[in-house]
C-alpha cells in the first residue's frame, strides 16, 4: 500500500524512505539506479504510479547532482538526488561539494552494500561517507531502517537550517529490505543538540551599524550569496533607495538586486565591472551582506577597501571576520538584520544637517562618470559573432529567463551582460565545476516547466556533461542552449596569453570536438549553427520561441578575451583590459 498514513504500520525501510521524502515536499528526485539502491527503485516505481513522486533519470550521477543543486538554487527548497553504491555514489563527489561551496541544500541518498559486507571491500564498495565528510554539513550511515524517518528530517532541518549545505544518507541494501513497524515523523519535529540555534541580533551592533551608514559620505553595498538565500531582495532595495548607496555584487550574489538600477554597479572582483571595482576602492563604507570576502573578489586582500570602515552580516559566524576583520559584526539572518536595521535609521534621533541624498550626492556622481568613462565594451568584429554580442542579447531577448551557466570565459561575460533576477542565475561560484550549465538547466526546467531556461555554455565546459542531452529528450524539456564556440577552454587560454607567454599547452580544443547542431540533432534536439552578427537578429529570437528545446551553436572569434581582469596580487584598481587606465585614483576624481 503506497500512500501516507500517520498510524503506525508494518513496512520496509525503501517505503520508509520515499514516504518520508514525500512528508517533506519532495515531488522530484533527479537520480540513477544501480544493484546496491535497487529495492529504493523498486518501491518508487510504485510511488510514481499514484503520482506522489516524479523521478528524473540522468545520464551520469554528477547531472543528478547538479539538477538537484539547481533546483534548490531556483525554488528554496531542498534539491534530492539518488544514486547506488561505488562510482554511482563517487560520480555525486563534484556535485556535492559544487553545493557545499555555493551553500546549497541538497540531501543526497546513496545505496550502499549489505550491512554484512560493509568493510570487506565487496563488489561496488566504497566509504562515501567518509570521502565526503569535507564537503557535506552532515552525512548518515543507515543501520536500522527504525531511524529512516528521524534520519530523513533531520537531514532537511540541517541542509536549510542556517546556511544551507548538503547532506549524505548512505542506506544499505538490506536496509531497504528490512520489513518492520513503520512511524512517521513529520516535518521539523526533530530534536538536534548539536544543532545550534540561530543566535539572537544584539540591539547595540544595530545601533552601530546604523550609525555607520548614517555618517557615510561614500558607502557601498557588497552583496553575497546569502542574501540570495535569505531573500532579502526587498529590504536590500530598501536600503539602497532610501540613504542612496551603490550596490555591487559577487558571481553568487547576482539576481538580489535589480542590475537595471542606477544603483548598480554590477559585478566586482577579478572581472567585475571597472566601475565596482574603482568604487570598492575608494568607498569609506562597506556593507556585506552574506559575502566571504572571497580571493576573486578581492584581488589583494590588504588592499581590498583598504579606506573603508566595515560592517559584515552573515548568517555563518564562521565567515564573519575570516578574512577582513570588520568595525561592526552581525551573526543572523540577512533579512531580519536589515529590517531591524531600516528601523532605526527611519528613527528621528540622529541630528542631521544634511539629507542622505546631498550626503552621497558627489559619491553617485563619480561612480556614474566612470561608468561613463569605462563601460562594459561589445567589441565590433566585422560580421563575426563577439562572445559580448551573443550574450547581450540573448539577454535583451529574454530578461526573466532562468539562466545557467558553466565555467570560464562565457560565464564571467554571462555574469556582466546576463541582466537576471532573484534565483533566476545558477552558476558554480565557488568550486568552478566544468559541466554544470546543461543539468543545472534541467533542474531549473523542471522546478519551473512553463518559464524558460537558457544554459549558456562553452564549447570545452559543454562536452564535461553532454550526455545530458538524452535527459532533456526524454523529457521533452524545452531547454535553450547556447553554446559560445572559441575552440579554446578559453580562460585557460587567456591566463597562458596573460601569464605563460602564450604556452598554450593543451587548452586547444579544436581537434575532435563534435559538430555541436549535429550532436544535437542525433538526440532528437533542434541543432542551429550562426557564425555571422546578421544571424542574430533574424534566427536566435525565433528560436527562442520554440515551444521544443533547441541547441544554438555561436561560433564565435577565437582569441577575445575577458575583460576587465584583476591579475592575481593585484588590487582591485589594478585592470587589465582598461584603456588608459589612470595610476592613481586621484585622476579619476579630478578627471
Amino acid at each position: 500500500m503506497h500512500f501516507q498514513s500517520q498510524a503506525a504500520q508494518i513496512q520496509n525501510g525503501a517505503y520508509a524512505l520515499l514516504d518520508s521524502l514525500v512528508r517533506h515536499g519532495v515531488q522530484h528526485i533527479f537520480g540513477y539506479p544501480g544493484g546496491a539502491i535497487l529495492p529504493i527503485y523498486d518501491e518508487l516505481y510504485f510511488w510514481e504510479q499514484v503520482g506522489l513522486m516524479r523521478h528524473i533519470l540522468v545520464r551520469h550521477e554528477q547531472g543528478a547532482a547538479h539538477a538537484a543543486d539547481a533546483y534548490a538554487r531556483s525554488t528554496g527548497r531542498v534539491g534530492v538526488c539518488f544514486a547506488t553504491s561505488g562510482p554511482g555514489a563517487t560520480n555525486l563527489v563534484s556535485g556535492i561539494a559544487t553545493a557545499h561551496l555555493d551553500s546549497v541544500p541538497m540531501v543526497a541518498v546513496t545505496g550502499q552494500v549489505g550491512r554484512s559486507f560493509i568493510g570487506t571491500d565487496a563488489f561496488q564498495e566504497v566509504d562515501i561517507f567518509g570521502i565526503t565528510l569535507p564537503i557535506v554539513k552532515h552525512s548518515y550511515v543507515l543501520r536500522d531502517p527504525r531511524d529512516i524517518a528521524r534520519i530523513v528530517a533531520e537531514a532537511f532541518y540541517i541542509a536549510q537550517h542556517g546556511r544551507p549545505g548538503p547532506v549524505l544518507i548512505d542506506i544499505p541494501k538490506d536496509v531497504g529490505l528490512e520489513e518492520f513497524i513503520y512511524t512517521p515523523v513529520s516535518p521539523g519535529k526533530v530534536t538536534l543538540p548539536g544543532c545550534l540555534p540561530m543566535t539572537s541580533i544584539g540591539s547595540r551592533q544595530i545601533i552601530n551599524a546604523a550609525s555607520l551608514i548614517r555618517k557615510s559620505r561614500q558607502p557601498l553595498m557588497y552583496i553575497g550569496g546569502g542574501a540570495v538565500i535569505s531573500n532579502s531582495c526587498e529590504e536590500i532595495l530598501e536600503l539602497a533607495e532610501s540613504f542612496y548607496i551603490p550596490v555591487t555584487t559577487t558571481l553568487m550574489g547576482k539576481g538580489s538586486f535589480n542590475e537595471n538600477h542606477s544603483l548598480s554597479l554590477g559585478m566586482l572582483g577579478m572581472h567585475g565591472t571597472a566601475y565596482a571595482n574603482f568604487a570598492v576602492s575608494e568607498c569609506d563604507l562597506l556593507i556585506a551582506l552574506g559575502a566571504r570576502f572571497d580571493d576573486r573578489v578581492t584581488g589583494k586582500l590588504d588592499e581590498f577597501a583598504c579606506n573603508a570602515q566595515v560592517i559584515h552580516v552573515d548568517i555563518d559566524p564562521a565567515e564573519v571576520g575570516k578574512n577582513r576583520v570588520p568595525q561592526v559584526a552581525i551573526v543572523g539572518d540577512i533579512k531580519e538584520v536589515l529590517k531591524r536595521t531600516l528601523f532605526y535609521l527611519k528613527q528621528d534621533v540622529f541630528e542631521e544637517q544634511e539629507t542622505p541624498k546631498e550626503k552621497t550626492n558627489a559619491w553617485l556622481k563619480r561612480l556614474n562618470q566612470w561608468k561613463k568613462i569605462y563601460p562594459l565594451l561589445i567589441p565590433s568584429k566585422e560580421g563575426r559573432l563577439s562572445p559580448q554580442e551573443v550574450i547581450s542579447k540573448i539577454s535583451s531577448y529574454a530578461p526573466n529567463a532562468f539562466y545557467s551557466t558553466d565555467v570560464g570565459q562565457h560565464q564571467m561575460w554571462s555574469a556582466q551582460f546576463v541582466k537576471t533576477i532573484h534565483r533566476r542565475w545558477l552558476s558554480s561560484a565557488g568550486l568552478g565545476t566544468m559541466g554544470y550549465g546543461l543539468p543545472a538547466a534541467i533542474g531549473a526546467q523542471i522546478a519551473h516547466p512553463t518559464e524558460m531556461v537558457i544554459c549558456i555554455s562553452g564549447d570545452a565546459s559543454f562536452q564535461m556533461n553532454l550526455q545530458e542531452l538524452a535527459t532533456i529528450s526524454q523529457y521533452n524539456l524545452p531547454v535553450k542552449i547556447i553554446i559560445i564556440n572559441n575552440q579554446w577552454q578559453g580562460m585557460v587560454r587567456q591566463w597562458q596569453e596573460a601569464f605563460h607567454q602564450g604556452r598554450y599547452s593543451h587548452s586547444n580544443m579544436s581537434k575532435g570536438s563534435p559538430n555541436f547542431s549535429q550532436l544535437a540533432e542525433a538526440f532528437g534536439i533542434k541543432g542551429v549553427t550562426i557564425r555571422h552578427s546578421v544571424d542574430m537578429e533574424s534566427i536566435i529570437p525565433n528560436l527562442l520561441a520554440l515551444k521544443d528545446a533547441v541547441l544554438i551553436d555561436c561560433q564565435v572569434v577565437e582569441n577575445e578575451n575577458c575583460y576587465p581582469m584583476v591579475a592575481p596580487g593585484k588590487s582591485n584598481a589594478q585592470m587589465l583590459g582598461i584603456e588608459k587606465l589612470p595610476t592613481d585614483l586621484s585622476e579619476l576624481q579630478n578627471s
